[in-house]
């Protein structure tokens, strides 16, 4: 990737809120957790949401990359503001990443005889559903040329995928120049909700409604598990709302291991109560007051 003039003008670091020194892997869990919350299907019509969503995955485009990470770092340390050079060169009106790019690319020439040059990174965005990103998929998505066509490029989904995950495809980007080789294809991943299950990870979630004479008692109940099985928890007496338990195994595999179940109850009152329903309960309620005055 060829240095560009925006990245003299645009703090990648501060867009995604971590610092220079920050690791490749807290720049990738920062902009996850940006990208989930900015994502135009969380905010629609949201039309600030979806200029910081771009902003965010331009930003993630060149810091997440190592090697363009280095070149940005390096362009920043010699570019306007930073490396004593103005904007305008002293009153000429050159383009300063041309500049930049003429030292990275060994100096001068004289001739200005064209260089290879390697094709811009093109982004596409791939949405799969919830059941394809658990077993992973191969399947083929778009991409432009940059020449106004566009083709079909294969790609293998893993198993297990999370939503925002980045895929690059080496050389499947846009079309290089005078020799140089093909920009990168990145793939980015959205994946459905599930209409019962959630995911952390290799781990799914899930909310179980209990009434709350069987959360004081104790019970039994069937946990389903995903795809479409079913599990028997027990639930001890006195179980509390926002209680979560753990089902060992039954999350998802990537082929190695199995993630977990994690089951969080909410208790559930009844709003019709019959009156011989209302009768118990009062008498309840009375035995309970009596027993808390001779405590």
């Amino acid at each position: 990737m060829e240095v560009k003039r925006e990245w003299f003008e645009k703090d990648y670091y501060a867009v995604l809120g971590v610092s220079p020194d920050a690791t490749e892997k807290h720049i990738q869990k920062a902009y996850r957790k940006l990208a989930r919350d900015l994502h135009p299907d969380q905010n629609p019509g949201d039309t600030k949401a979806e200029e910081r969503f771009k902003d965010v995955s331009a930003a993630y485009d060149v810091i997440g990359d190592p090697a363009t990470r280095s070149k940005y770092d390096e362009a920043r340390r010699m570019g306007p503001g930073m490396g004593g050079f103005s904007s305008d060169f002293g009153g000429q009106t050159g383009d300063i990443s041309d500049l930049i790019n003429s030292m990275f690319g060994g100096g001068f020439s004289q001739s200005r005889s064209p260089r290879p040059q390697r094709g811009p990174s093109h982004e596409a965005q791939l949405r799969l559903s919830f059941d394809e990103a658990i077993t992973g998929i191969e399947t083929s998505i778009t991409s432009g040329t940059g020449s106004g066509k566009s083709k079909a490029v294969k790609i293998r989904i893993p198993a297990g995928v999370e939503d925002g995950t980045r895929l690059r495809l080496k050389g499947k980007g846009g079309q290089g120049t005078d020799g140089g080789p093909n920009g990168d294809l990145i793939v980015i991943i959205r994946v459905s909700q599930h209409e019962i299950f959630e995911r952390e990870g290799k781990n799914l979630l899930v909310d179980m409604p209990v009434l709350f004479t069987d959360a004081a008692l104790g019970i039994d109940i069937d946990v389903p598990t995903y795809p479409d099985g079913v599990k028997k928890l027990r639930l001890p007496a006195g179980t509390q709302t926002g209680s979560t338990f753990r089902v060992k195994g039954a999350g998802i595999s990537d082929g190695e291991s199995n993630g977990d179940l994690l089951v969080t109850i909410n208790i559930t009152v009844p709003t019709n109560l019959s009156e011989s329903q209302r009768n118990a309960l009062e008498n309840l309620a009375e035995l309970f007051t009596q027993d808390t005055q001779d405590t």
